[in-house]
């Protein structure tokens, strides 16, 4: 086991993004900082501290310990682990702490496990508040008294919606919240016998309305006020002060939102009354493709489900008591999602599924009898494979520290976009084809996401983290990623265009795509008529492109008539029309963009190196 331990050593040491590591000198003695890192790890995704490795600036030297020293620190170590006085919690079992040999020395490896939610926080000495650590990046820090009683929260056997509210009662509650869940809950099970009940014993069997054996007190409590109270109720300072929900739809590159939902006092802007509103919107952002199932027209897709349980999602896990509010985001090809609050699994335990721990489960039972949400660790199985379903890129799942937030993005672009290919071949030249499709996916990947990640790649790729790892750095070495060196959470960006002294210039890119139906076979395919849609597109540009010069005027003209209907981009606009692809963004395309004569593919990221541009807006015949 400890020549497999030291070969992961090894690769921390080299790659160091695989995994949480910790590398302590502990020359002078066992090290003091030992335990905020240990506090720091159990508070997060957990890690490995390695005793008798120095880190000097990227460079890791495995300078080992002697015999005596391993002793003396594994006494220390199981001394400290087994003193509440020096640490709330031992997580560690026996075969979390190894030996492991080098040539003349050896190094003492500590596993550290992340701690359960019923666990946490992990503290140093007897107080928590001050004494607390978490992970960031390579560096641990100390947890704001806020942070340490969230944790503290989340601890509680009982669920935070489960709150008895003291002070609320049925008049908190917007009746019509109620009568509209009523029937959505009959459309969705039937005539289910809790539909006979009045409203307190629906709610109660609901989980909106609680009596405390223990205490006798019984009341409304935050999952009732949350799913159907009135807006002021539900921000009192005694409920949830920081309750914050909102849609925001950014489809029109001239206004900031095109439409948005949010507490702005029309509506009564509790969860239910959020959910009817917004999951319209959302649902028109899919494609509905006749179907026929059991002789009926089916409306919705795997895609819909997806889209639905990643919206049912961040409601239901999102910490009401944290800043920040659920914010969802729908752009023309993506979602994005995103809710206050840790997970309270580890985030290997989330990707892989089928581990259920929900912060509100009260509202995860009220969305459940709507026909909204999933209750046995499923959910994030069923937003990957609904979502693949379509031949979109794979989901991804982020979460965020300070402060405690967790994003979903459903990007609704194929695994690499013809465009984005050759807005490859633009950079790199025919280089790009000579590349595995390992390779391929991550440039891909890096072009149309801004950045790409280790972890990212996990989900896009059946390689192993250490292979994708060595490829990531390959990469970056040949030139083709920017690397920020950030270990475990190390992004990669494709470098400027003007820094990439191999990516060719207009002659390398007409070499590489001497013919477009040769070089963009895939594009030409994407087209309805295929190669007479090639043939109309050289028609349209042939004016410009038979002349060495032109009118601007006239070579406005022939853009918008290319972009009609389409997006194109710069460097396949240059091509049809035998000009220089940066002169022609500088020229013409940026100006026409200001002018609102030509829309971005992606109005959000408008330096993006696939970025492309239509003209005319909707019936775009280039598809996603």
């Amino acid at each position: 086991m400890s020549a497999e331990l030291l070969d992961r050593i090894l690769a921390a040491a080299r790659v160091g993004e695989n995994a949480d590591w910790e590398f302590k000198s502990a020359k002078g003695g066992f090290p003091g900082s030992f335990w905020e890192t240990y506090s720091a790890f159990a508070n997060t995704e957990g890690g490995a501290v390695v005793l008798g490795a120095s880190e000097d600036g990227r460079v890791v030297r495995l300078d080992g310990l002697a015999d005596a020293q391993i002793a003396d620190y594994k006494k220390i170590l199981w001394d400290g682990l087994n003193n509440r006085g020096k640490v709330s919690r031992n997580l560690l079992a026996a075969g979390d702490v190894e030996v492991v040999a080098l040539e003349n020395a050896r190094l003492l490896a500590v596993r550290v496990p992340r701690a359960a939610r019923v666990d946490r926080p992990v503290y140093i000495g007897p107080n928590p508040l001050r004494n607390t650590y978490r992970r960031h990046h390579e560096g641990d820090y100390r947890c704001a008294d806020e942070e340490v009683r969230r944790m503290l929260a989340d601890a509680d056997p009982l669920p935070a919606d489960q709150r008895i509210l003291t002070g609320f009662a049925l008049d908190d509650l917007d009746v019509a919240s109620l009568t509209q869940y009523r029937q959505r809950f009959r459309a969705s099970k039937g005539e289910h016998a809790w539909l006979s009940f009045e409203d307190k014993d629906l709610l109660e069997k609901l989980g909106g309305w609680r009596r405390d054996r223990t205490t006798g007190a019984e009341g409304l409590t935050l999952a009732g006020l949350l799913m159907f109270g009135k807006d002021r109720a539900i921000r009192d300072p005694e409920a949830a002060p920081a309750y914050f929900v909102d849609f925001r739809e950014k489809l029109d590159l001239a206004t900031r939102w095109s439409d948005r939902v949010y507490p702005d006092g029309t509506w009564e802007a509790n969860l239910f009354q959020f959910y009817q509103r917004v999951w319209p919107k959302l649902s028109a952002g899919l494609p509905t493709p006749f179907q026929l199932e059991g002789g009926m027209r089916r409306d919705e897709t795997p895609a819909h489900e997806a889209l639905r349980e990643a919206f049912v999602n961040a409601l239901i896990h999102a910490d009401y008591a944290a800043p920040g509010g659920v914010v969802l985001e729908r752009y023309h090809d993506r979602f994005v999602f995103e809710n206050p609050g840790t997970l309270l699994v580890s985030f290997e335990q989330f990707r892989r599924g089928g581990v259920s721990e929900c912060r509100n489960k009260s509202l995860q039972k009220m969305f459940l009898m709507i026909g909204g949400g999933e209750q046995a660790g499923s959910g994030v199985d069923k937003i990957r494979t609904g979502w693949i379903s379509r031949h979109w890129r794979t989901p991804f799942f982020r979460v965020q520290t300070q402060p405690d937030r967790m994003m979903v993005t459903l990007p609704m672009v194929s695994l690499i976009p013809v465009e984005t290919l050759a807005g490859l071949r633009e950079r790199f030249g025919a280089r790009i084809d000579a590349m595995s499709p390992a390779e391929v996916q991550a440039l891909a990947t890096a072009a149309i996401e801004v950045t790409v990640s280790n972890a990212r790649l996990q989900e896009l790729l059946k390689d192993h983290p250490v292979d994708i790892s060595s490829m990531l750095r390959r990469l970056c070495e040949q030139g083709y990623l920017i690397s920020d060196n950030r270990r475990r959470w190390t992004s990669y960006r494709l470098p400027s265009v003007g820094s990439i002294s191999s990516a060719g210039s207009l002659s390398d890119l007409a070499k590489s795509l001497p013919d477009l139906a040769k070089s963009l076979p895939d594009l030409a395919k994407s087209f309805p008529g295929a190669a007479g849609q090639q043939e109309l597109l050289r028609e349209i540009a042939a004016p410009i492109a038979a002349k060495g010069k032109s009118p601007s005027s006239e070579v406005r003209a022939v853009i918008l008539k290319l972009c009609e209907g389409r997006f194109l981009r710069a460097e396949i606009l240059s091509v049809l029309l035998k000009r220089n692809a940066k002169n022609l963004r500088q020229q013409y395309l940026a100006p026409l963009v200001r002018e609102g004569l030509l829309k971005l593919r992606y109005p959000e990221s408008p330096t993006r190196p696939d970025q492309a541009y239509t003209a005319g807006g909707g019936n775009m015949k280039v598809p996603n």
